[in-house]
């Protein structure tokens, strides 16, 4: 045998462990390092109505372009990781220098006023996304998923899964401060 013919006897256990190690990854890595082709581009457009019967406006796009940073929250009532991530949501709200704001994801109106009015609203704006449209525009995977705008209205950074404190604290917060900056 010459050593082209054991290179090629050797090629498909190769790929099988290339392939291995792939299906691992997906299997058992950290889904929110999953990296989003909207990062470094605006927001897409979209126009949302407002919750029926919740005293808060609507959001769109243009909504997103003002003088700071805007987190947009996509969330929902049915979701269990949404409702361990609103205290989080809760004490970002507290923030001055950012603008909180929430897109629920394929939700009962009155579901959602429930889990509000149960957990407390850190929202300045919600727009209600009933067909799940302009959470697929915005490149998610489910919900919670959140996002970081600049004032010009380009996303800068995106976190699939709940935000934790241990997150907020470390790397989400200094996402916020990259965002204040202007893009290189």
């Amino acid at each position: 045998m010459n050593k082209s013919s054991i290179r090629w006897a050797f090629l498909p256990a190769i790929l099988f462990f290339a392939l291995v190690l792939l299906f691992w990854r997906g299997l058992f890595g950290d889904p929110s390092i999953v990296p989003s082709a909207l990062i470094g581009k605006p927001a897409p457009e979209f126009n949302l109505p407002a919750i029926e019967g919740l005293n808060l406006p609507g959001l769109s796009r243009s909504d997103l372009s003002h003088d700071k940073v805007t987190v947009v929250n996509v969330w929902a009532s049915w979701c269990a990781p949404c409702r361990i991530e609103h205290p989080v949501l809760l004490e970002l709200a507290k923030r001055t220098d950012i603008k909180l704001v929430g897109i629920d994801n394929k939700d009962d109106p009155e579901n959602a006023r429930r889990f509000l009015g149960t957990l407390g609203n850190p929202y300045a704006a919600i727009g209600s996304d009933a067909d799940g449209r302009a959470t697929i525009d915005w490149g998610t995977y489910g919900v919670p998923e959140t996002f970081i705008v600049d004032a010009q209205g380009i996303i800068r950074f995106k976190l699939i899964g709940g935000l934790t404190a241990e997150l907020l604290n470390t790397g989400f917060t200094a996402e916020i401060e990259k965002a204040k900056l202007p893009l290189k």
